[in-house]
């Protein structure tokens, strides 16, 4: 009976032991769980920051993006003008040099009569001298003066009409007459040469003066051109500068779309974490709570037969200690009732 009693006391003092036990693990549990979730909020904090600046970092580059495409067309507009100019003025070089090609032959093909007219006109100088015709030193009007040697042809053959001449002196006013006729003669020839000559010099002169005025025109153009050209690479090298850096933008706009694709899966994984973790807390929470409410909740005839047997105890102890102290030989199990708590 007494092994029987002692095993309920121990059954008793068994339950608080487990409720301390279950207490002591709960509070670790707790402490578990609030050193995790510590650590997560930590983790989510700095992934959530990182998330803010890589969005950041997307708006300002899809700004950038916005603003290089702005300037790519605003380039674009003035490359199409460029170029619109540029073949105006290639057209203009084209109907000039078409010109000058319809009048450089003109040209030279009047140069050649000048410079052949010249040579005979000297060839004419140098007859009309060695005839006799040409004055020495005198100038050209003196040396040909038309209208002297006429009136002079014109008075000798009146002479011979009107006088009455010896066969000599008209033999020597014929002759005279003759040499005034072919004298001139030979001036009305290098009049009318002169005439020519003149008249080729001045039509000479006039196209001379507008292929320069075309040939400016062509140098004038051509410096058009050039600097156009020279624009036009500027603009297109300003262009494929713009479209190099807008793609730099675009992949660092990528990367950082990637980058947030991984951030959001960190963050997805570290909610169903937290949402597990909490599962869990709770669960374990309900468990204790469940727990200790069997341990507290004793059915009332185990409380009563608990008491019965601490009566029972308490009487075969103080029948043991009477025993003794009579003087009576105690046995191993009420020197174990004299000699032990309760609660042993």
């Amino acid at each position: 009976m007494l092994i029987v009693l002692g095993g309920v006391v121990q059954e008793q003092n068994g339950g608080n032991t487990a409720i301390a036990s279950t207490a002591s693990a709960t509070a670790s549990a707790i402490k578990k769980d609030n050193r995790m979730n510590n650590s997560i909020d930590s983790n989510q904090k700095t992934l959530l920051e990182f998330k803010r600046q890589l969005i950041e970092e997307q708006k300002k580059g899809e700004s950038q993006i916005e603003r290089i495409n702005q300037k790519i067309e605003e380039t674009k507009k003035i490359i199409d003008e460029e170029r619109v100019k540029l073949e105006e003025e290639r057209l203009k070089l084209k109907h000039t040099n078409e010109i000058k090609d319809a009048d450089y032959t003109k040209f030279t093909e009047l140069k050649n009569n000048l410079i052949e007219e010249r040579k005979r006109m000297k060839n004419l100088d140098t007859k009309a001298s060695s005839s006799g015709v040409g004055g020495g030193g005198r100038s050209r009007r003196d040396r040909y003066n038309i209208s002297n040697l006429t009136k002079a042809l014109d008075q000798i053959e009146k002479d011979i009409q009107t006088k009455k001449l010896s066969k000599d002196e008209e033999r020597r006013l014929v002759l005279k007459s003759k040499e005034i006729a072919t004298r001139l003669h030979a001036l009305k020839v290098i009049n009318k040469k002169e005439d020519t000559y003149k008249s080729m010099a001045m039509k000479f002169d006039d196209l001379r003066g507008k292929m320069t005025k075309i040939f400016d025109q062509k140098a004038e153009i051509g410096k058009g051109i050039g600097k156009l050209k020279e624009n036009l690479d500027e603009l297109l090298n300003k262009r494929e500068d713009l479209y190099e850096e807008r793609r730099m933008i675009i992949h660092q706009v990528r990367e950082a779309g990637a980058k947030l694709e991984m951030v959001d899966t960190q963050l997805n994984a570290i909610e169903f974490k937290k949402s597990r973790l909490q599962y869990s807390s709770d669960r374990q929470r309900r468990q204790n709570v469940d727990r200790r409410s069997r341990q507290h909740d004793v059915p009332q005839d185990k409380m009563k037969k608990n008491r019965e047997n601490h009566e029972l105890w308490n009487s075969l102890k103080e029948a043991a200690m009477k025993k003794m102290s009579g003087g009576g030989k105690l046995t191993f199990d009420e020197m174990k009732l004299i000699y032990s708590d309760e609660s042993d």
